[in-house]
């Protein structure tokens, strides 16, 4: 009886003599992280069985049959009532293994021409292209968003940095304006993404192809897919799709973080250039004052797994041969922990974009520390024939004299400016007024009011065209 109970757990067992032990079978399940796979096995075994008829290999009845049981075991699926066997170690094997409980005549037709290997390289693209079409959508409303605010935010002035160091005035627009190009490169990449998976390697068999006549254009069309692949051998071991959907899950994550960082340090005391709302905090054990952006500091702790699992992937293909190995089990851990951590981290960051409120006085205080204009005055000296490095030279020589004796270069008399520069005017002083410093860049992306207006005008017509990309994929 234990014999009979131990055969069963090995479904694909006609080699053997012996069933593989407990320890191996528990060491080789993949049932946790495929389980994520279910509904697109079911759907490309029904496109499967509809070739299989065409193709001769079982009759109308048997199709009729296949078909309504693999649409009742999705419904179990769906409704939680299927019962996942560790023993069966994946997805698809406690798919067939229900199947043919149900169907002990037609249910073992199921897998005629075809192989675990191509199966599951169909199933892994369909998730794949799911869940880019999900992320998808997510980093559009997020540009949305961040164009709004910056339409809202245009005369909104604030220290701009480099180095962390004060660097010159632009508009808390064109900050977000940054981000919304960020976001837009990611989206660019997930429709990249999307094309590499948008391929049919279903028919590749294990890795030669099969021996029955199999429509593949004609299944690539039921399931879906632009294209059909076109080497079996490379169809089975290539998992290049993944990987660069990984990457894309990796870059959004490295935007999100850099942004959360900014937002992190906005928030502190020292900035106070935002406050988050309390939906997205929490308090100390200890110190009742404390307003910790926890939300924040997750997404920006979560990016790491994000793109760990990015090398994981590159590190379990770099020397593998042709063509399937059991390495690439591996494959879709990564791939689904990173997709669920990257729809989250857009999600509740976008309400906590929405919810922040940013203090207007203390960005607009920034820029009394005059130093901020000295490129400004640099140019100045430029637009009146002063070459470049000598105007840097003599505004360099004015911070310094203007550190020295502990005074603003606001305040430093136009006698002292035209010892150094006979082409100092009283007009001069003009430069020092954010709107005019921002207002001065002339090139084309700057941070210039026209410029800005400009940018969401051409953000706002870039959504729409990639919102109908998105109902195109």
């Amino acid at each position: 009886m234990a014999s009979e109970k131990k055969n069963d757990s090995n479904f694909v067992r006609g080699r053997f003599s012996k069933d593989i032990s407990a320890l191996t079978a528990k060491f080789t399940s993949s049932l946790d992280v495929d389980k994520n796979l279910a509904v697109y096995d079911i759907l490309g075994s029904i496109a499967h069985v509809r070739e299989l008829k065409d193709a001769g290999l079982i009759s109308e009845k048997e199709k009729k049959e296949l078909e309504g049981n693999l649409q009742k075991i999705k419904k179990e699926i769906e409704t939680g009532v299927f019962k996942f066997e560790e023993k069966y170690e994946d997805i698809h094997i406690n798919i067939e293994k229900r199947l043919i409980e149900l169907l002990p005549s037609s249910g073992p037709k199921l897998h005629t021409g075809r192989s675990r290997n191509d199966q599951v390289s169909v199933d892994f693209r369909l998730y794949v292209k799911g869940e880019i079409k999900k992320i998808s959508a997510l980093v559009l409303d997020l540009v949305s968003t961040l164009s709004s605010l910056g339409e809202d935010n245009i005369n909104t002035f604030m220290p701009g940095y480099t180095h962390l160091q004060h660097a010159q005035p632009v508009s808390l627009a064109h900050y977000f304006l940054a981000y919304c190009e960020m976001f837009k490169r990611d989206f660019k990449r997930l429709h990249g993404a999307y094309d590499e998976a948008d391929v049919l390697t279903l028919g590749s068999g294990a890795l030669a192809g099969v021996d029955f006549k199999i429509d593949r254009g004609r299944e690539a069309k039921t399931l879906g897919f632009k294209h059909v692949s076109e080497n079996s051998i490379d169809s089975v071991s290539d998992r290049d799709f993944a990987i660069q959907f990984q990457f894309s899950l990796s870059m959004i994550m490295l935007h999100l973080s850099r942004f959360c960082e900014e937002l992190i340090m906005w928030n502190t005391k020292e900035f106070s250039f935002v406050e988050l709302s309390d939906e997205f905090t929490t308090g100390s054990s200890i110190m009742p004052q404390k307003k910790n952006p926890d939300a924040l500091e997750l997404i920006r702790g979560r990016s790491g797994g994000v793109m760990s699992g990015m090398v994981s992937l590159l590190i379990m293909m770099k020397s593998l041969p042709l063509a399937y190995n059991r390495d690439m089990q591996e494959d879709k851990k990564p791939v689904i922990e990173s997709s669920v951590t990257v729809a989250d981290s857009l999600k509740i960051f976008r309400e906590i974009i929405i919810g922040a409120k940013f203090n207007y006085k203390n960005m607009a205080s920034g820029l009394k520390d005059d130093f901020i204009y000295a490129t400004d005055i640099s140019s100045y000296l430029v637009n009146r024939g002063v070459p470049f490095r000598r105007s840097h030279e003599i505004v360099g020589k004015l911070v310094n004299y203007a550190s020295r004796n502990n005074k603003g270069l606001s305040r430093i008399p136009l006698s002292e400016y035209k010892k150094l520069a006979p082409e100092f005017e009283p007009d001069l002083f003009e430069i020092f007024n954010p709107r005019t410093s921002v207002d001065s860049k002339k090139t084309y992306g700057s941070t210039a009011t026209a410029r800005i207006k400009s940018a969401i005008r051409k953000n706002e017509k870039e959504i729409k065209e990639y919102r109908k990309t998105l109902k195109g994929f």
